[in-house]
């Protein structure tokens, strides 16, 4: 492990590498400040335009817009009281009512430095533990990496949408979808209904700009103002000393931010759940509890913490295991595909200056952050927020169809890219997730083949599937978590008959 991590030591810090990052980070903030933007989506329209880029340089700019966009949604909650990013959505609850107070950019300080120390120890997470779930890996066959991937197909499907029987179709779709194109067992083609561009199975990068970005882009259009924010609410000057604060937040940094860690590894949970829970143990150990809401920093603090340190953790998971532990983490999967890179532990080993390279990445982004998301770029970024949502709608869409088209020079992927989006709106309006389709768009295909390789090695017997301890650990893993919601649900219902 430290003589890859060595290794990859001048590659992520090559100037090449530092201004990718650069780069990303910049564009992050920028994505998490514009409401109803996300780094998912984000994500989704950078990565088709790093196509054919060096895969360093494409990931250090997906490492900075993860860290950027991060943080970039707590600048429309604090000066708004419009979450930039669904995990900012904690931040608000302090952060606008310090605005009300005058203290706006003290907020906008607290949140900055504690996302860049939960995002610091979370990119610290990443190098330390990725290689050792690597190392328990290697113990698995064909048969325990099927169940792993039902299991994260079956927990990201609970995890991320408020339905679970909604999350599972989503899923499902995504299955389908991933059966797409050539099957490599018979040479059998199925379902691309007579198009060549089918034969290789659904392009990744369609289907993760038109999910992730063409639905935020319709409701902007929707609700399209012709004015932006008001002038007198980004007169930002700068207020206290947060560093000098610094034996006040310690004690919510260190907590918010192994919540945030945990958080993060456990696939499906996201930043979202993050920020509550380290905003609700926050509360829960202040000497003060009803000053929360009302304008108290710890709330920022801990909000934002959590929100930075489940970032770099999701992708624990997702190198080691090909699980992400989130939509971004899953989105990331993405980009690493359409890189030549398949997540697992076949990406340590054929790959090593690479994924070293973009753990070193994430942690470089993280400490960048402090410097490009000062009050300075605070205030730069905070400008953007003036601009109407009719001005901003089409620029977005132009970028989209630049980067789509750019990937194989068709024009059929634009009608496909409009088609599956108008969808990926509607799925959205009816409350479907959308993780869950990438997911199973990525776990499907692993799913199978690795399903066909173990039933072949046992001569077709069913039993081999739960014959090791491993396999029937994670077999039970995936019933609970699939019993979890269910059980729920059912208490729920018998609350509401008595």
């Amino acid at each position: 492990m430290m003589d890859a991590l060595l290794n990859a030591l001048p590659h992520a810090f090559a100037p090449s590498s530092l201004l990718a990052v650069l780069i990303g980070t910049i564009a992050g903030l920028l994505v998490g400040a514009l409401p109803g933007l996300t780094v998912t989506t984000g994500l989704a329209v950078l990565i088709p335009l790093t196509f054919g880029m060096d895969p360093l340089f494409a990931l250090g700019m997906m490492a900075g817009m993860y860290n950027g966009g991060s943080y970039g949604g707590a600048i429309p909650a604090i000066l708004l009281r419009v979450p930039g990013t669904p995990a900012s959505v904690a931040t608000l609850m302090d952060g606008y009512e310090m605005t009300k107070q005058g203290k706006a950019a003290y907020a906008l300080q607290v949140a900055v430095v504690s996302g860049v120390i939960g995002s610091v120890l979370s990119a610290l997470a990443l190098i330390g533990l990725a290689p050792l779930l690597v190392k328990l890996s290697l113990m698995f066959g064909p048969a325990e990496y099927f169940w792993v991937a039902i299991l994260g197909l079956a927990t990201v499907a609970s995890l991320l949408g408020d339905d679970l029987l909604k999350g599972l179709m989503a899923a499902f779709i995504g299955l389908l979808i991933g059966t797409m194109g050539t099957d490599l067992a018979t040479g059998t083609e199925r379902y691309t209904f007579g198009r060549l561009e089918f034969a290789e199975g659904m392009d990744i990068v369609v289907l993760l700009t038109a999910l992730f970005a063409i639905p935020p882009v319709i409701q902007m259009i929707e609700t399209a103002g012709h004015k932006g924010m008001s002038k007198e609410l980004l007169n930002l000057r700068k207020q206290g000393s947060v560093l000098k604060d610094w034996r006040r937040f310690l004690p919510i940094w260190m907590r918010s931010s192994v919540i945030g860690i945990i958080i993060g590894i456990l696939p499906g949970a996201g930043g979202s759940m993050s920020c509550y829970l380290a905003y609700n143990d926050a509360k829960q150990r202040s000497k003060d509890p009803d000053s929360f809401g009302k304008g108290n920093p710890d709330g920022v603090a801990a909000s934002e913490c959590g929100n930075g340190a489940d970032n770099a953790a999701s992708l624990i998971p997702a190198l080691s295991l090909g699980i992400p532990g989130s939509g971004v983490a899953a989105v990331i999967l993405g980009g690493l595909l359409v890189h030549g890179l398949r997540p697992g532990p076949q990406l340590f080993t054929e790959h090593p200056d690479v994924v070293y390279g973009f753990m070193l990445q994430m942690l470089i982004s993280a400490v960048l952050l402090y410097f490009v998301g000062g009050l300075a770029a605070t205030r730069i970024f905070g400008q953007v927020l003036r601009l109407p949502h009719v001005v901003l709608a089409p620029l977005i869409l132009m970028f989209v169809a630049i980067g789509v088209y750019a990937v194989n020079n068709s024009t059929f992927d634009l009608y496909l890219l409009l088609g599956i989006g108008l969808i990926a709106y509607v799925m959205e309006r009816l409350d479907y997730p959308s993780p869950p389709i990438i997911l199973g768009v990525i776990l499907g295909p692993i799913a199978e083949g690795q399903l066909s390789l173990a039933l072949t090695i046992s001569g077709g017997h069913p039993l081999a599937l739960i014959a090791s301890p491993m396999s029937m650990i994670v077999v039970t893993l995936t019933v609970l978590i699939l019993a979890m919601p269910i059980w729920g649900m059912w208490k729920k219902r018998s609350r509401a008959a008595v």
